[in-house]
């Protein structure tokens, strides 16, 4: 007799499924999205499961709640992979990848205190990717190098 693993996490009605989150990042992602257990939130979180295109991934499930394009836009920077489907009446309404634009303008900011998008002038942080997997932002005015762990802490 053979055994099967499976892993069972109760289909939502409606809401976002947000699928193919670099391992290990789930959390931060909700921390992205202000969901922090308080609010009354119906969730679920898979975390490091398997994956048939990629070796581990994680999974986040959230009920009665679509994800407005800024919110996909951060989930970007840590989860370059990931997949955001809508769920309306138990199905996939749509299922998109997020994207990584080359350029990163206004939703973050540059760590470095001396950079002139830190200063009083009216310039908008901007960053170039240098990497994908893992993130790695190049401030356009200073240089300076942002990767994944300095891009969380601004949420």
């Amino acid at each position: 007799m053979q055994t099967r693993q499976e892993l069972y996490v109760r289909k939502i009605e409606n809401g976002t499924v947000i699928d193919h989150i670099t391992p290990g990042y789930a959390l931060d992602v909700l921390k992205i999205l202000g969901i922090n257990g308080k609010n009354g939130e119906v969730l679920s979180t898979a975390i490091n499961v398997e994956s048939k295109h990629l070796h581990h991934k994680d999974i986040v499930k959230i009920q009665d709640r679509e994800l407005k394009p800024s919110e996909v836009d951060k989930i970007a920077l840590i989860a370059p992979n990931a997949t955001i489907n809508i769920i309306r009446n138990y199905e996939v309404a749509s299922k998109k990848a997020v994207e990584l634009p080359s350029t990163i303008k206004g939703t973050i900011k540059c760590d470095n205190p001396s950079c002139i998008s830190n200063s009083m002038e009216p310039v908008e942080p901007t960053f170039g990717v240098d990497r994908r997997e893992p993130i790695r932002l190049r401030c356009h005015y200073c240089g300076h190098i942002m990767e994944r762990e300095d891009v969380l802490k601004q949420f």
